[in-house]
């Protein structure tokens, strides 16, 4: 059989300051910039994303691969209308060329996100999917891995047979995601019977980092719940929730369930329990979310009265894998004026810092204006740092999320301002792997304070080290409460927390 494989991801904030350009796809960062063809299927060998996992599960069922194109971008504003139309037309030409010198494929697989959002489009995955059906016909299954954060769309569902969802966040499972949406899409093949579907969307946003799935509810909703209805409904072909992207103001935002199975009793059935399962958790999402001062102020507390291991602080509303630009100064202000000696903040992501200390060298001690350029009302903190070490960016991750990413963060430096240290990167990643420390010489194990910009994603790498995780909400655009956010364009009887 002969399957077309492709992606393309973006998580978009829709709040966020700045746009992802068609370059923001093109580049490597923590992830393979724009590969087409056989090229692409070298770029994300042993790069754990969901695509890599389909690649693994198709070749080894002996499929023949069409490969097409896979790119991806971090987390920002509206990705623009010339880079959409110049991805997402390559992706689709790619195939048309394909079936045109080859023949049609039997099949095809896509690695998505399901939050995007364009300058011309609310719904770039659905748009993608509608234009891929009008190349394929309506009778090549396709089938689509997503995002536990996308926002689904009833475009999205209605142009695919089948969409699969992350069941973990941290995301540690996307290449076994993959992998499932894969053999969902080999049995397509095999039978030449598509799945009745249903989709059902919740009346209320998710916080982002109160859909972490190692907290309550979410542990026992996709941990137990999800997999428990699968087992015992043996007509059930598939069942994937997900909690949406809040931080986008489109039409259909929010958490969402679909369910696929040998009829639409089934399917429909499978949606209904699992979205009331949902609901009936409503009292027990939420997390204590504390101001900068507040977070430095407990961690150099617990520091004090004897942790045994790093305190963690999440610098979660400017998270860059939600949006944010990496390089606010709320959290360093407040490390620097409680004056957090052993502290280490990563990453801030300031290119033109970390170029000025690549050219002081390591052991001088020059004037910084360090982040503060990227998001409205923040301003660069001026200060004295000493050039501790440098480093190029290029490195692998090592951490169950990124494990085996070839990251590419361009010069990277580590300052020390009066005993608080500061990692510097060029290209926005967040910090959600130890060996973005190690890459400059610190063993994250050994600090005694940890501030990361990161939502959730970082416990995969940290929490098994961290003595206890804080949370906090200095300013930048990843907003922690979606009750405080401007939307225009969400649908009517919406709630904006499920607590309101």
């Amino acid at each position: 059989m002969r399957i077309a494989v492709g992606g393309f991801q973006h998580e978009t904030n829709t709040f966020a300051p700045i746009k992802a350009d068609f370059e923001k796809f093109a580049r490597t960062d923590g992830w393979p910039g724009l590969t087409h063809g056989p090229q692409m299927l070298a770029a994300i060998d042993g790069v754990h994303i969901p695509i890599t996992g389909a690649v693994t599960e198709l070749t080894g069922a002996g499929a023949e691969l069409v490969p097409l194109s896979w790119c991806s971008a971090p987390p920002s504003a509206h990705v623009t209308e010339d880079a959409y139309e110049r991805i997402a037309g390559g992706l689709i030409d790619g195939l048309k060329r394909a079936i045109e010198e080859e023949g049609p494929v039997d099949g095809v697989y896509l690695d998505l996100h399901g939050a995007m959002v364009t300058e011309h489009l609310e719904d770039g995955e659905g748009e993608l999917l509608r234009r891929l059906r009008d190349l394929i016909g309506p009778d090549v299954p396709v089938a689509v891995s997503l995002d536990l954060h996308a926002n689904v769309t009833q475009a999205m569902v209605d142009c695919a047979d089948l969409l699969d969802i992350y069941r973990t966040y941290p995301h540690v499972d996307m290449g076994e995601t993959g992998a499932r949406a894969a053999r969902s899409l080999l049995e397509l093949v095999a039978t030449h019977r598509k799945p009745a579907k249903a989709l059902r969307k919740l009346d209320f946003l998710i916080p982002l980092n109160w859909g972490c799935t190692e907290l309550a509810p979410m542990d026992r909703l996709y941990g137990a719940t999800l997999p428990e209805m699968l087992e015992r409904t043996p007509d059930l072909a598939a069942l994937a929730v997900a909690c949406g992207f809040p931080q986008a103001d489109i039409r259909e935002v929010g958490p969402a369930v679909v369910a696929y199975g040998a009829d639409q009793r089934t399917a429909a059935g499978a949606a209904d329990a699992m979205a009331q399962a949902i609901r009936d958790a409503q009292a027990e999402f939420g997390e204590p979310i504390y101001a900068p001062d507040g977070a430095v102020a407990e961690a150099m507390r617990r520091v004090q009265a004897g942790a045994a291991k790093p305190v963690v602080i999440a610098d979660t509303q400017d998270n860059p894998g939600g949006g944010g630009p990496g390089d606010t100064t709320g959290m360093l202000r407040a490390l620097l004026a409680a004056e957090a000696r052993g502290a280490v903040l990563a990453m801030l992501i300031d290119p033109e810092s970390a170029e000025q200390a690549h050219a002081a060298g390591e052991g001088a001690t020059t004037s910084f204006a360090l982040g503060g350029r990227r998001y409205p009302g923040d301003a660069p903190v001026e200060t004295q740092a000493r050039v501790e070490r440098l480093g190029n960016g290029r490195f692998t991750a090592t951490g169950p999320m990124w494990g085996g990413a070839r990251m590419q963060l361009g010069p990277m430096a580590l300052l020390d301002v009066d005993g608080v240290r500061i990692i510097l990167a060029s290209r926005e990643m967040q910090a959600g792997d130890q060996s973005m420390f190690r890459h400059l010489g610190l063993e994250p194990a050994e600090q005694p304070i940890l501030v990361l910009k990161s939502s959730v994603h970082f416990r995969a790498d940290f929490q098994p080290i961290a003595e206890i995780v804080l949370t906090a909400a200095a300013p930048g655009p990843v907003i922690a409460d979606p009750a405080t956010l401007d939307y225009r364009r969400i649908r009517e009887g919406v709630r904006r927390r499920p607590d309101l």
